[in-house]
């Protein structure tokens, strides 16, 4: 009986081999193309290992602690259920800014660039995906050479051609999971990266309606700068005539003028920063800075009740930055997977078939197969990979931290947005209170002067004051609308997800 030689799992007959020695000590086995049974059987062996190798990891990464047990169990001013809302900013029911919205999530150049860079680690998610599967080249060669010779009867020039052509295959197996770990870890930080753009829309959503905001609250404040103009230059024409008739001094008169004048600067400054605001927000719209943007509303918005906010632990999948750090975390960790089972033996295998020009006519018999086993092992590198391990866990160390900061940020976040909402409101019932009495004092000191009961200081003081508290209730309603856009972006939400690159 015909000896044979156990091959894995196959038997092969003992038939016609080669045993070469290759350079890097790597034990080369060829075969003759003829035996197509040779032939089947490796691709079977070689199609066993690509299988198997992936299943084997041997450094998987360990579970972290995270921070929920720090966490607080509700946030100060807790309401029940959760609302995320796909498009929180159309509870101010304006038609323009729902339009500014979509346009800014579809135009602005901040979240473009970083579609592109989606793009990027998707592209390297799928490089390093290739790991995982035996790479295929064709390589071919041509040469032509003349010879010319004198056989004595005369010159004669001859042509050779010569060429080959063949296939080379190289695979690793994955015996320690190195490939794998890197693969997961490219993996979450493409899914990290589209965390940070999710992110990114969240923080234009809020920009954009927050200069909106600003805009008609710069334009309420310069229709009440014009009204308070013409109320004081009516004040002055009554303090002049007075003046006429002898009844007050003119230190009155220069009094009321300084007011008028004072008024009337702060229009210039009131118009600089609405058209400042104007430029903001047709970059963020990815306009140039004079683009017409049409805001035609001329009063803040009314705003209903706190959402509801529901429980911290709720953050750590509504809040994008949140998602996006976890997600990194878990890829360093990865990555120490990778670094460690780098300092073990590596088993690459590359397969060869070639045929040439002499065989042209037996293309598909007389194929010379070559399938070669080369394992490398880490001797001595200086500890280089013994450092590159120590790097990666300092790596994930950091992430770990930088992760807990990340919780704890959007936590401090949302409860910022609740209490100054919540004072914000108590202020503005106390101004609108103080602008009342001062509106009832100044009544009482027009009332006196006209009565010539009082001089003109009294007048000026409170007209002053009731002007100064106007402006200021525009300035702090203003600040409540924006506090709730905060409050909005720092509970998160999940709308991002259906974002696509096209708008």
């Amino acid at each position: 009986m015909e000896p044979k030689r156990i091959i894995g799992m196959r038997a092969f007959p003992n038939r016609s081999r080669r045993i070469e020695k290759s350079p890097g000590n790597a034990l080369n086995l060829s075969i003759p193309g003829e035996h197509s049974g040779s032939i089947f059987n490796m691709v079977i062996i070689v199609a066993l290992l690509i299988i198997i190798s992936p299943s084997c990891t041997l450094f998987v990464p360990g579970l972290r602690s995270a921070p929920q047990g720090d966490m607080p169990e509700m946030f100060s001013l807790y309401t029940p259920g959760r609302e995320l809302s796909s498009s929180w900013w159309k509870e101010f029911d304006d038609p323009e800014l729902n339009a500014l919205i979509v346009r800014a999530l579809s135009e602005n150049f901040g979240l473009k660039e970083a579609w592109q860079r989606l793009r990027q680690a998707q592209a390297l998610a799928v490089k390093a995906g290739a790991g995982s599967y035996p790479d295929l080249s064709l390589s071919a060669a041509d040469s032509r050479s003349r010879i010319r010779s004198d056989d004595g009867s005369g010159s004669l020039s001859l042509t050779a051609s010569d060429y080959s052509m063949g296939l080379v295959s190289s695979y690793e197996l994955d015996i320690w999971g190195r490939i794998r770990s890197e693969q997961e870890a490219i993996r979450l930080e493409t899914a990290a990266s589209r965390e940070e753009l999710n992110a990114a829309a969240m923080t234009l959503t809020a920009s954009a309606t927050t200069l909106w905001i600003n805009i008609i609250s710069q334009r309420m404040q310069k229709q009440l700068l014009e009204r308070q103009l013409e109320t004081n230059k009516t004040y002055l024409e009554l303090v002049e005539l007075r003046f006429r008739k002898g009844v007050v001094s003119a230190l009155d008169v220069y009094q009321q003028r300084q007011t008028v004048e004072q008024v009337r600067g702060q229009i210039p400054l009131i118009q600089a920063e609405e058209q400042l605001l104007m430029h903001e927000l047709s970059l963020l719209l990815g306009k140039s800075p004079r683009s017409e943007v049409l805001i035609t509303r001329k009063a803040l918005p009314d705003i209903s009740d706190v959402p509801a906010t529901g429980l911290p632990a709720e953050l750590l999948a509504s809040r994008p930055d949140v998602r996006a750090a976890g997600l990194r975390l878990q890829a360093a960790d990865w990555k120490t997977s990778a670094a460690k089972a780098d300092r073990l033996p590596a088993l690459n295998l590359t397969g060869t078939a070639s045929f040439g020009a002499d065989h042209l006519d037996i293309i598909f018999d007389n194929w010379l197969l070559r399938l070669a086993g080369n394992l490398t092992a880490p001797i001595f590198d200086g500890k280089r990979r013994k450092a590159e391990v120590e790097r990666t866990l300092a790596k994930a160390d950091e992430s770990l931290w930088a992760y807990r900061r990340t919780v704890y940020t959007a936590i401090k976040e949302t409860e910022d947005a609740l209490i100054r909402e919540k004072k914000q409101r108590q202020h503005i019932k106390v101004l609108e209170a103080e602008t009342d009495a001062a509106q009832k004092a100044f009544d009482q000191a027009i009332t006196r002067y006209r009565k010539g009961l009082s001089d003109y200081l009294p007048v000026l003081t409170q007209l002053q004051k009731v002007q100064n508290l106007e402006k200021e209730m525009i300035q702090q309603k203003t600040g409540l609308l924006i506090y709730r856009v905060n409050l909005h972006r720092a509970l998160g939400g999940t709308w991002t997800d259906s974002l696509t690159s096209e708008g």
